[in-house]
């Protein structure tokens, strides 16, 4: 396994963790299954949103005396008052509820701010009691880490403008990033991705996942393989399915991603996805499947590395990356990410203006171009 550390939490998790939805309803025999397998490959974050107390106790009872060897993202909100998974701003119900969750598992990791994608949502939280009683959580060491969850770049990107959380639980694949930020993600999931509605690379979301880096905001991610359409021959609004391998692979390429969570319900799903770790460059390349799509995110840098290798050899993907999160203010880059450019064996400096990257990029970005902005700003 390999680990990331979440934001400037302090906390390491796998790159692939365990997202325990699907494992609602189901037998402990298979809950107990599927963890043993999560942990037995080093699976070191859990998401437990469910608001069930059987989902929860047999997660807790599966787990037994290996609760410190993972961390919870346990959801503040989350309930079933009226229907299967509901969310309440009400605080004496979100207490009972989340009250419940802590005394199953002792203590929760990453108490997330459950669900925040609109201005309704965001207000039913920042400017009520709730976000005074998620920091009071903290304080008194009911949890560890605050975080939230949410689909919507432009709220979330407000929500961290607050300074409240530590780190989020958003939504990424290769089909929401098309979407312009004003499109619901999740009604689009339910009404079938429909590649007309694609706009391009959307800004919102790359800005999004620049800031969260910028301000040390670590990122799981949810929705990677698309609730399944990306795989499905069916439903993929792509010219050909993508593999579960390459879905994660463009998440973890996102910045600030530390880890994907993955809805298994049994080992073998937990052994699939683990299998990314022995997959080859070209078995988690995403872009030949993207086809005529490509030029959706034509002059985005995606981190994909098709431009390598760099006869100076500069790492290309990761001086776009810091590229991109310094030009969200140029003028006062965060010292952490001039610390992680000055940290590259080779800077855009060093470009030689030989052209074989733009040569081998498959959305036409200008990359010489970028060597020297990222140059000039860095120094």
């Amino acid at each position: 396994m390999e680990y990331r550390q979440i934001g400037k939490t302090g906390e390491k998790s796998s790159i692939i963790g365990l997202g325990c939805e699907h494992l609602d309803g189901k037998p402990f025999g298979q809950v107990q299954e599927t963890v043993d397998a999560a942990l037995e490959n080093g699976v070191n974050l859990l998401d437990v949103f469910m608001p069930g107390d059987e989902v929860r106790q047999n997660i807790a009872r599966a787990l037994g005396g290996r609760r410190s060897q993972v961390m919870i993202q346990g959801h503040i909100g989350s309930t079933d008052v009226n229907e299967q998974y509901d969310i309440s701003r009400d605080l004496p119900t979100a207490k009972r509820y989340f009250e419940k969750l802590l005394r199953i598992f002792g203590y929760i990791d990453f108490g997330m701010m459950f669900f925040i994608d609109s201005e309704e949502d965001y207000k039913g939280v920042f400017e009520t009691g709730f976000a005074d009683y998620v920091s009071s959580l903290k304080q008194q060491g009911y949890i560890r880490h605050i975080g939230f969850s949410s689909h919507n770049p432009r709220t979330a990107a407000r929500v961290i403008g607050t300074g409240l959380p530590e780190m989020m639980m958003f939504s990424i694949n290769p089909a929401f990033d098309l979407y312009p930020a004003e499109t619901n993600a999740l009604n689009a999931l339910d009404e079938g991705l429909d590649r007309a509605a694609f706009r391009g690379f959307d800004p919102e979301r790359a800005a999004l996942y620049a800031l969260c880096e910028q301000k040390g905001v670590g990122i799981t991610v949810m929705k990677t393989l698309g609730a399944g359409k990306l795989i499905s021959p069916e439903y993929t609004p792509f010219d050909r399915p993508l593999t579960v391998g390459q879905c994660i692979h463009y998440a973890l390429t996102r910045p600030a991603v530390a880890s994907v969570m993955l809805g298994c319900q049994s080992r073998a799903q937990v052994l699939d996805a683990v299998h990314y770790l022995d997959m080859s460059d070209a078995e988690r390349d995403y872009t030949p499947v993207m086809g005529t799509l490509r030029s959706d995110f034509a002059g985005n840098c995606v981190y994909c590395s098709h431009c390598q290798p760099c006869p100076v050899g500069i790492d290309i993907a990761a001086v776009n990356k810091y590229l991109d999160i310094a030009r969200l203010d140029a003028a006062q880059v965060p010292p952490s990410i001039r610390s992680h450019y000055a940290g590259l064996a080779h800077g855009g400096g060093e470009c030689i203006g030989c052209g074989s990257c733009e040569k081998r990029c498959p959305f036409g970005v200008p990359v010489m171009k970028n060597m020297a902005a990222a140059a000039e700003i860095f120094g």
